[in-house]
């Protein structure tokens, strides 16, 4: 299912991840349609809260790899950190900032774990056919974060 040459992606993680998607794609798409306000409004809160949760989600991948077999023991602390600021960003992202703003930062957050996800890939300490996943995966999703600010400016 990768380009050639890369690795192939597993049928499993390619369905369920591109089925994760679907919710920020629909509403997304409630929101550009341009619905009546309200629905627009509880599009976008909910667009940001599901965002938080995946955000978390992903940052827990990243423990799970720290800890597996081929995590590196010298540096367990900081990989353990680092997977757990996904879900520091998304709790504070809700908790305190309005939803504008939280859908950018998460838009953000997830572009950052991305980079983060693909170093480890080029560490050896995930799957190859990983990042490309990733990649895509956290492209739409970007791009599903940021169509409100977009809708917004123009």
């Amino acid at each position: 299912m990768g380009p050639k040459g890369a690795a192939a992606i597993p049928r499993a993680p390619f369905i369920l991840g591109w089925l994760g998607v679907a919710p920020f794609a629909g509403l997304a798409l409630a929101i550009a349609v341009g619905w009546p306000p309200q629905v627009a409004v509880t599009a976008l809160q909910n667009l940001v809260f599901y965002g938080a949760v995946i955000l978390s989600f992903m940052g827990g991948v990243q423990w799970g790899l720290a800890l597996g077999p081929a995590g590196e023991p010298a540096h367990l602390a900081r990989r353990l950190v680092v997977s757990v600021l996904p879900a520091i960003a998304a709790w504070l992202s809700l908790a305190f900032l309005p939803t504008m703003a939280a859908a950018a930062v998460l838009a953000a957050a997830f572009a950052l774990l991305l980079a983060y996800d693909v170093a480890t890939v080029r560490r050896g300490l995930a799957p190859a056919w990983y990042a490309p996943l990733r990649a895509a995966l956290s492209a739409a999703v970007i791009v599903c974060l940021l169509i409100p600010i977009l809708k917004l400016a123009f």
